[in-house]
């Protein structure tokens, strides 16, 4: 682990740091799924349970639809909008979190932790200038949340090279920490899985699955009797089943018996009707699919939904599933970077790319930017760069036509008396003195060269 992350003396740990009490949650195994569930050998484990289909498919659906979003560093302008920014601080560990893993492996990392575990414990590492310049997602297995007894919050840590911690067990205060965790029932620092709701449901999946594969490995034919009309003794029961199971099971399924003295073979088990063993399985995938937030249809489960408006599906899968894990990782991300506070006078943010996520077919979305520039509220410019078109002369300004006119200008008109009576024409005001004709040079001089002549022919 890097020297820079402050670490906590073990003497000073060992007397006034304790062990958060979780309060009846479960650390990497749910213990009961019901009182006295040990002892009939019913053990919800995570790692049987993640081999759940719809289990794995929530998962996997919702981590890649989280990292696919690209992470930009925002910056808040004069007029208070959130416009994409560049800092040296800031942007180089946003665009690559840590020397193993790039942005998608990391997020995607980040929300499986969360998802599986409840918590995903990210380390910072900062570099000379106390600048963190990378980050990475612990073992939830391997970090303890510890509370000192003035309320400082810390965590100890155990051996995870990838994470860069080297040393057996290391304790650092919680600035080093980003910790994200969801449904914290039973302690404000210990989050709990989906899995800890759905854990059995999803055992009774496996269950079935397991059952089926059973009933299919002996050729579809399930287990039965063979009944005798009088009495048999126990060892020639014995080598009847014996000789049964041995030439009429399993791989030898299909072959012909003969059978004598009455005796009768006959099928015992439940029907798969009868156990609407279909309807079971749809249940347990549709109670995994709820407890994670994502539609059935979106997992496999069931058909999808008649509504063909692609766009108004997807704003609910991301209100009702997305929304609280993008959020929350941005919100993490600002205060884990330091970002919440202004540097040198300007307010920094992070925020996933929703436009990656909720894409709109071609011809919705031209019909938007359209309708956008024709109302002056874009851009030519901006819309043509959510095409990925290049900027053209003149389309930096938004445009609007001659013919709307301003609320300000419309609300003096509807101020006056009448505001839709005809102004009359005022009449030209009448000068007092008729303006002076420019004088003519050019005809002056002419007249007097007349004169002129005139009184010379005169003589």
């Amino acid at each position: 682990m890097k020297s820079s992350v402050p670490l906590v003396p073990r003497e000073k740990s060992a007397r006034t740091l304790s062990a958060v009490d979780n309060r009846g949650g479960w650390w990497g195994m749910i213990k009961e799924s019901f009182t006295g569930a040990w002892q009939k050998n019913v053990e919800v484990k995570v790692d049987t349970v993640l081999t759940y289909s719809a289990v794995f498919r929530c998962i996997s659906l919702i981590s890649s639809d989280v990292a696919k979003m690209r992470i930009r560093l925002v910056e808040m302008d004069a007029n208070g909008i959130w416009t994409e920014a560049d800092s040296p601080a800031f942007s180089p560990v946003l665009r690559k979190p840590n020397r193993w893993q790039n942005r998608i492996q990391f997020y995607a990392n980040w929300v499986e932790s969360k998802l599986i575990h409840g918590n995903a414990y990210i380390l910072k590492e900062r570099d000379n200038r106390g600048v963190v310049a990378a980050i990475y997602v612990l073992d939830p297995n391997r970090v303890k949340p510890l509370v000192a007894e003035d309320g400082s919050v810390y965590y100890e840590m155990g051996r995870d090279p990838l994470g860069g911690v080297v040393q057996a067990s290391v304790t650092v205060p919680a600035s080093e920490i980003i910790h994200d965790r969801w449904n914290t029932i039973y302690h404000p620092l210990i989050g709990t899985s989906p899995i800890h709701a759905c854990g059995l449901a999803a055992v009774q999946g496996l269950k079935i699955q397991t059952n089926s594969v059973r009933f299919f490995g002996n050729g579809s034919n399930p287990g039965g009797v063979l009944t005798a009309p009088g009495a048999i003794s126990k060892e020639n029961a014995e080598r009847l089943k014996a000789h049964w199971e041995a030439n009429y099971s399993g791989e030898n399924v299909g072959r012909t018996a003969v059978l004598g003295d009455g005796l009768k073979y006959e099928t015992m088990a439940v029907k798969a009707t009868d156990a609407q063993l279909i309807e079971q399985l749809k249940w347990s995938a549709e109670t995994v699919c709820s407890t994670f937030g994502v539609p059935a249809y979106m997992a496999g489960v069931g058909a999808a939904p008649l509504n063909n408006n692609v766009e108004a599906l997807g704003q609910q899968y991301y209100s009702q599933c997305l929304q609280i894990l993008i959020e929350s990782i941005e919100l993490c991300l600002d205060e884990g970077l330091g970002l919440t506070a202004a540097k040198d006078g300007r307010k920094y943010g992070t925020e996933f790319d929703l436009d990656d996520l909720l894409r709109m077919d071609t011809a919705t979305l031209i019909v938007a930017e359209a309708a956008a520039v024709g109302g002056g509220i874009k851009a030519p410019d901006e819309s043509r760069k959510r095409l990925g078109l290049k900027p053209v002369a003149g389309g930096d300004t938004p445009y609007m036509q001659q013919q709307n006119y301003s609320l300000a200008a419309l609300a003096r008109r509807d101020a006056q008396a009448d505001p839709f009576a005809s102004a009359a024409t005022a009449a030209p005001a009448v000068e007092d003195t008729p303006p002076e004709a420019p004088a003519n040079d050019n005809a002056e001089a002419e007249a007097r060269a007349a004169l002129v002549e005139i009184y010379k022919g005169l003589r």
